[in-house]
């Protein structure tokens, strides 16, 4: 085992990402498998069981997913995890299949699909084959030559259009003549051909290194009707609405003549002039259902009605990362609430196998993205929404080029350039460290750090005023946009990078690196504003644009370089210039707030903000501020924080919420309430505006204290349920 394979399986061994060591199940493919891509296959087991255990813990491995039945009943719907924990590596699922088993005959049966193609969120081992392993006392089933496997040849693929270049993924088109109907249910009197061993070793070069999977099994929602339907008999195309943008499958029924072909798309299949995923469903005569079981997503659904085609019924399941929407805000202005809304469902629609950009175009792990994600997510979802960050950590350090430099997105097999703006935000304070100090689990520090570090401080170099050189990476991208100030932004990035990684150095007590990393943060405080201050406002000698650059301003306040007395001057910055993206505008929120600016920066969101819920038939943000490219970018969604963390004045000021702070500034707004699960509890706020006046009524979880901070009247509460009222503003 080469040196980098060894890293990798410490810091696997060391985290969440368990390595399973020992298997005695077998890669099996089917006999007539040629690893073409979108094979899917099916594979089948019966197995005779006297007693059934209490618990018997299936484990599963797949390039690329799977759906597993169990005596015909659905057990998983959709398994498996795109590849890529690290360059080699293939994840495993682990199920419990007791409460399936019934003693006597017993019918295992998976159907798998194999992508075959790199994407920028899947690394492609070349082959389709399944690993299954289930063993607790007397009972042992695995994966070998007494499987029943087969190519489904009914399923194919749909070219027209191929779906773009970064998706693994393919249309997938299923022949309805060649339905090989019930195939996984007991009784079926088909036999299918004996599987091939594709390898007797379950660790191997082809799927390297196994980890468990660290996230939970995708959730699904069950078959649902669409809110609407409405059918256009000169296009044929029935139109069908959704009740948010979700990640579906779509169902029908129909009944018609053999060889008719339905196509199945929504309103995302081209996104910014780039083909994405749909589906076809080619009919065979007489009553017949069917479910496209490779996910899309939209708004709407549309249905291409062959003539002579009766539509009996059409549904769609949802499915998705399995969290919950555990914190809802209202206020008296409905359009923070609808903006609230909107961004809610713009991160739960990019969260799956990771978090990504957009679910329809890319479905990638872009580390810019995650970064703003990873601020949401605690004041959106249930804790469950922690591992996908923790998954996504992970996978960024095991992909560390041998030359030290960070990239993303990753999994990737097609992709490997280098944004050092987006990788500084990543390892630093608002990406790794906030992940850590508001989740309270500071367990992936350790397997990390060593790495960050090589990446900080030998790749990148500093000069004589301790300021990052400016690094163009593969792709030199700060923001999308223009006036952009890449100089100065990437000098504080490097600061919030190091500000991070002195916390965790603290935390596993470096104390050389705690002092030559205060050492540098130093030297570029001392050296900051007799650098880039020029008057009215920060620049560096390489940014030629009049205008300054707002989120270089905002930077700058919040890495702290910034006097009172020049707030004045920024605020005519902050007044004039629109240039951030919705991607950085979080960053230009939270210096708004941190100089005490909360009701302008109201303003200013709602004024840049409204360009967006002006489309009323959309249900997620966009990934610029107008209507051109993706309409579902969860870096978009900053402003749950802001409303959360900043008008609600909910922060944590150690360790997982164990304390926080109720220091709200309600920037104009007069009746607001939101709640937090921490992993404590709840904290619920709500709170009230009445003249001079302000009441909060305040739920504080067990095991947790809190600094309340209302008009500067300053109070210490335990846990439990409170009514506060002070004099206000």
């Amino acid at each position: 085992m080469n040196k980098r394979l060894t890293f990798l399986f410490i810091v696997l061994t060391t985290s969440v990402m368990t390595w399973a060591a020992q298997w005695s199940a077998k890669w099996i493919q089917a006999a007539d498998n040629k690893d073409s891509i979108n094979t899917w296959q099916i594979f089948k087991k019966n197995v005779h069981l006297n007693d059934i255990p209490e618990n018997i813990t299936a484990k599963i491995a797949v390039d690329s997913k799977y759906w597993l039945w169990i005596n015909g009943k659905q057990v998983v719907f959709e398994g498996g995890l795109k590849r890529g924990p690290s360059p080699k590596g293939t994840y495993y699922d682990e199920v419990d299949i007791a409460p399936y088993l019934k003693k006597g005959s017993n019918t295992i049966a998976l159907l798998t699909v194999f992508f075959g193609k790199e994407g920028f969120s899947h690394k492609n081992s070349g082959h389709g084959a399944l690993l299954f392993e289930a063993q607790a006392g007397k009972v042992k089933i695995i994966s070998d030559d007494t499987w029943e496997a087969a190519v489904y040849k009914a399923y194919g693929r749909d070219d027209n259009p191929k779906p773009n270049w970064r998706l693994p993924e393919s249309n997938i088109c299923f022949d309805g003549r060649k339905s090989l109907g019930n195939w996984q249910k007991p009784g079926y009197s088909r036999k299918f051909p004996k599987a091939k061993i594709f390898n007797a070793d379950a660790i191997n070069e082809t799927y390297g290194q196994l980890v468990l999977r660290p996230i939970p099994l995708f959730k699904e929602f069950g078959l649902k009707d669409y809110v609407s339907c409405t059918f256009d008999e000169r296009t044929r195309i029935l139109t069908c609405r959704l009740p948010y943008d979700a990640q579906i499958t779509p169902y029908l029924k129909v009944q018609a003549k053999a060889g008719d072909t339905i196509v199945i798309r929504t309103d995302h299949d081209v996104v910014g002039g780039e083909s994405c995923i749909r589906a076809a469903y080619i009919t065979r005569n007489g009553i017949q259902e069917y479910e496209s079981l490779g996910w899309i997503n939209g708004d709407l659904v549309y249905y291409k009605i062959p003539k002579g085609t009766k539509v009996i019924s059409v549904k769609y399941r949802e499915s998705g990362y399995d969290t919950e929407f555990t914190s809802d805000f209202k206020c008296n202005d409905e359009f923070f609430n609808e903006l609230w809304k909107r961004s809610v469902r713009t991160m739960y629609v990019n969260m799956r196998d990771t978090y990504f950009d957009c679910p329809d175009r890319e479905r990638s792990q872009w580390w810019g993205d995650v970064t703003n994600d990873i601020q949401q997510s605690f004041y959106v979802f249930s804790p469950s929404s922690w591992k996908l960050v923790d998954k996504g950590i992970y996978e960024l350090v095991n992909w560390q080029r041998e030359n030290g430099t960070f990239f993303s997105p990753i999994p990737t097999g097609n992709w490997n350039q280098e944004l050092p703006c987006q990788m500084l935000m990543s390892v630093g304070w608002y990406g790794f460290r906030a992940q850590a100090f508001y989740s309270g689990d500071y367990s992936f520090v350790a397997p990390v750090y060593d790495r960050v570090h090589k990446y900080l401080h030998d790749v990148w170099k500093v000069d004589g005023d301790g300021f990052a050189e400016t690094r163009k990476g593969e792709w030199a991208f700060a923001d999308w946009g223009d006036h952009i100030d890449l100089e100065l932004i990437t000098a504080e990035w490097y600061y919030l990078a190091l500000k991070g990684e002195k916390e965790f150095a603290e935390e596993l007590q470096k104390t050389a690196d705690v002092a030559q990393i205060d050492q540098m943060m130093k030297k570029m405080e001392q050296n900051f504003n007799k650098r880039f201050w020029k008057g009215d406002h920060y620049r560096s000698a390489s940014y030629k644009e009049k205008e300054p650059d707002d989120r270089a301003q905002a930077l700058a306040v919040l890495c702290g370089f910034v006097d009172k007395d020049k707030y004045p001057a920024l605020m005519k910055v902050f007044d004039k210039s629109r240039y951030a993206s919705p991607f950085i505008e979080l960053y230009v929120q939270l210096a708004l707030f941190q100089m005490g600016e909360g009701k302008f920066a109201l303003e200013r969101a709602k004024e840049r903000y409204s360009q967006m819920l002006k489309y009323k038939d959309k249900t997620t943000l966009f990934e610029f501020w107008q209507i051109t490219a993706s309409v579902n970018h969860g870096w978009s969604s900053g402003m749950t924080t802001i409303l959360a963390q900043e008008v609600c004045g909910i922060r944590p000021t150690s360790r997982g919420f164990e304390t926080f702070e109720i220091r709200p500034e309600m920037a104009g707004l007069t009746d607001i309430s939101t709640n937090v699960e921490t992993k404590y509890g709840f904290i619920r706020v709500h709170l009230k505006k009445e003249g001079n006046t302000t009441k909060l009524n305040l739920t504080v979880p067990q095991g947790t204290r809190a600094t309340v901070n209302l008009g500067g009247s300053v109070s210490q509460v335990e846990a439990g349920t409170y009514e506060i009222s002070a004099q206000t503003d």
